[in-house]
């Protein structure tokens, strides 16, 4: 199962030159915002985290649904844990759906104070996991599962836990060093 994970791992990181130009139209994008903003005193919007953000979804676009042929895939499967215990290459995919959505509740968290929230953050997670697999069930880019979307949640949750970790150490760290 390792084997195939890391295998689809290393060929996701062809996506990253698109998810790297969408950041940078984001910091270009953030740049202009940011300097108005400043002009009529408010603060600015967070550069890096947001520009992440950014480049992550495009990322995240690239592999879930950008990367199929339009058709090539249809079906539906409402059946909870349908894809799990089948064959090592399915219990990889279980796999590699976590993982994928650990920098999105990463991201998220870091890119904007009000997805700090527990719930708002696997929401977001759930609603875009959602949004993919409804884009994916209507173009026939890919099969509508509802294990896809459990996962998905389960990933944007660990990835807001590792934010709320780091956060929180930062935080010591700064009032230590006071």
């Amino acid at each position: 199962m390792l084997k195939y994970i890391i295998h689809d791992m290393t060929a996701a990181l062809r996506y990253l030159p698109y998810g790297l130009i969408a950041g940078l139209f984001a910091v270009a994008a953030l740049w202009l915002i940011n300097r108005g903003r400043r002009r009529r005193g408010k603060e600015g919007l967070p550069l890096t985290a947001v520009s992440c953000l950014v480049t992550y979804v495009a990322i995240l676009l690239a592999i879930t649904y950008f990367s199929r042929e339009s058709g090539s895939r249809n079906g539906i499967d409402l059946e909870l844990f349908s894809t799990w215990g089948i064959n090592k290459r399915n219990n990889a995919y279980v796999v590699e759906n976590v993982l994928l959505f650990i920098p999105y509740g990463f991201v998220l968290a870091w890119a904007g104070p009000r997805q700090r929230n527990f719930f708002r953050n696997a929401a977001t997670g759930a609603m875009t996991s959602l949004a993919i697999e409804c884009m994916q069930l209507v173009t026939g880019r890919g099969y509508f599962q509802i294990d896809d979307i459990l996962t998905n949640i389960v990933g944007t949750v660990l990835g807001y836990i590792c934010y709320m970790l780091l956060y929180g150490i930062r935080s010591l760290w700064r009032r230590g060093r006071k």
